[in-house]
């Protein structure tokens, strides 16, 4: 197999560009606890979640399921504003500017959280101090998948050969700086293995390639391989979870493959500007969690391979800060910058 030659970044990194997901209908009508009390008279009025990026991608469609439910809960609309361009820095960008009243917030997300503060040579935000958290909504699950013809089967093999390859093992992404780069990145670091980074113009072309046997692995968000995986056109080879994932639960861990403490999930929230009240803070982060406890949205989330995680703010900031410690560390060693 032969390393497909690098390619420029796309502006959409990460989880927006790991593949397609097709709208979903409405969530069904179910039985939900009543909405909390109005507090101050929030919301009287529509609010606006800004998604950073263009419309028909996992994290926008998780946006769109949230903001439908989440309006529902709330008594008032919650429209999707797409707000595209820079790997999500423009639209994330503008909600840092906007008015702190909780009517207009932001669809987050890891890559432009706490990846492009280290990848960018500037962002125009600081994502500690431009925003409050209101809520994680899910951890999405990334596996490495392989060609069927591929020698290696398990993650121990595919380390032992990457060795054995002078010029090094090829695994694509969907471009350099999203998550599964800097995982695929992690994973070198703390193995040792030789493997070459291959960046693809979205998820979609490196799923082809791949299937096609143009390259021997792909570094992806389950939801994206998970109907290959079942069509037997491409083998997975484990989950960087924490534990093993319900769409895909005879794929062993990267932790069970013999890479102790290896987790590494991409991830989507909520976030509101700083200094929004904190009584709407809290209001807006017990309707998320309510609309995260809801089986029918938990269900659909996991149709697009994420698993709900409903928790407080503050457990959300803890995230922040751990992965902007933790990634800032893997761009620094490899170099990775944005193109």
């Amino acid at each position: 197999m032969t390393t497909r030659p690098l390619t420029r970044r796309r502006a959409l990194a990460g989880l927006a560009a790991l593949g397609l997901a097709p709208a979903l209908p409405a969530v069904a009508q179910t039985a939900a606890p009543a909405p909390a009390p109005a507090t101050g008279g929030f919301p009287n009025r529509p609010l606006r979640l800004v998604v950073p990026f263009t419309p028909g991608g996992v994290t926008d469609t998780s946006g769109r399921l949230v903001a439908e439910a989440l309006g529902r809960r709330l008594g008032q609309n919650v429209v999707v504003d797409n707000r595209p361009g820079a790997s999500g820095n423009i639209g994330t960008q503008q909600v840092a500017a906007a008015e702190p009243d909780g009517y207009t917030l932001l669809l987050a997300f890891d890559g432009t959280m706490v990846i492009n503060p280290h990848v960018f040579e500037k962002v125009p935000f600081n994502t500690l101090t431009d925003f409050a958290p209101v809520g994680k909504i899910g951890d999405a699950a990334l596996v490495l998948v392989a060609h069927p013809g591929f020698a290696a089967k398990t993650l121990r093999e595919v380390i032992a050969l990457s060795r054995t390859q002078a010029g090094g093992l090829s695994y694509g992404t969907s471009g350099t700086g999203g998550t599964p780069h800097i995982a695929g990145e992690l994973l070198r670091q703390r193995t040792g293995a030789n493997l070459v980074h291959v960046p693809y113009k979205g998820g979609g072309q490196a799923m082809t390639d791949v299937i096609g046997g143009n390259i021997p692995l792909v570094y992806t968000a389950t939801a994206g391989a998970l109907q290959h995986v079942k069509a037997g056109k491409l083998v997975a080879i484990a989950v960087s979870s924490a534990q093993r994932v319900p769409s895909m639960p005879d794929v062993p861990t990267f932790i069970e493959s013999g890479v102790p403490d290896f987790a590494v999930d991409s991830w989507v929230g909520v976030m509101a500007p700083v200094r929004t009240p904190r009584p709407v803070v809290e209001r807006l982060n017990a309707e998320l969690n309510a609309v995260l406890t809801d089986p029918a949205v938990r269900a659909r989330l996991e149709e697009l391979g994420i698993t709900a995680t409903p928790g407080k703010p503050e457990q959300f900031g803890e995230v922040l800060r751990r992965d902007l410690g933790r990634y800032g560390q893997v761009v620094k060693v490899a170099g990775i910058k944005a193109s």
